[in-house]
């Protein structure tokens, strides 16, 4: 298996090793490898659309302004 190295905030080291410490995962190398891999099917399952990429112009109501919708 490939290694990875990464640096992450001190704050979610804490919560990886509480995760551990709690039992929810057997050692930290479990703990990411299972947390990366619950991020990455999130992601394909409600990742970036098409919508995403080009914003409409629903996100400024129809005529570009806020509160000026037409229907």
């Amino acid at each position: 298996m490939p290694k990875v190295e990464i640096t992450i905030p001190e704050q979610l080291e804490m919560r990886i090793a509480r995760m551990v410490e709690e039992g929810e995962f057997l050692n930290r190398e479990e703990a990411i490898e299972e947390l990366i891999s619950a991020g990455m099917r999130a992601y394909q399952t409600s990742g970036p659309t098409d919508e995403d990429e080009e914003p409409g112009l629903e996100d400024d109501g129809m005529m570009g302004h806020e509160d000026e919708y037409v229907f």
